[in-house]
């Protein structure tokens, strides 16, 4: 794990904290070199699959020329949903390295379900808890912000 692809993630993060989406940034590398990262557009594009992690999938995708994220790295600033665990493994991503973890105990055994290995896909490693603290106040600040928009 690199803290400056963490890092990138939440420097994404930001940007979608920043236009009120729910502030998820992600990163995917390979053999150390950026090749996507992204943030949330749920709420500006109108599209429940515009996650963090699923636009960052298309962008590699297109970059290598393959849907098959072989030997990539993901940084991602927030867990993953099952959505998005889903499509981490069917892209073949090798690692997942997130921020903080959800809060929703129902959730974190759905990722880890679909993460392991199955008939057909290896698992992907996961791994959680870098910068906490940063991603937390974000979320926070994203939360307080909905708040006082519904008031």
């Amino acid at each position: 794990m690199e803290k400056r692809f963490i890092m990138m993630a939440i420097e994404e993060a930001k940007k979608a904290l920043a236009m009120g989406e729910v502030p998820v940034g992600a990163v995917i590398v390979k053999n150390g070199e950026i090749i996507a990262k992204a943030y949330n557009k749920k709420e500006k594009l109108c599209c429940v699959t515009q996650h963090a992690e699923i636009i960052a999938i298309e962008k590699a995708s297109k970059k290598i020329g393959n849907w098959r994220l072989n030997d990539c790295d993901i940084y991602i600033t927030l867990e993953p949903c099952p959505m998005c665990a889903s499509a981490i493994k069917q892209a073949r991503i090798s690692n997942i390295y997130c921020g903080l973890s959800n809060s929703d105990k129902n959730n974190i055994n759905i990722v880890k379900s679909i993460l392991d290995k199955d008939k057909i896909n290896n698992s992907c490693n996961y791994y959680c808890g870098y910068f906490q603290f940063e991603i937390k106040n974000m979320m926070k600040t994203f939360f307080k912000n909905a708040r006082n928009r519904n008031n």
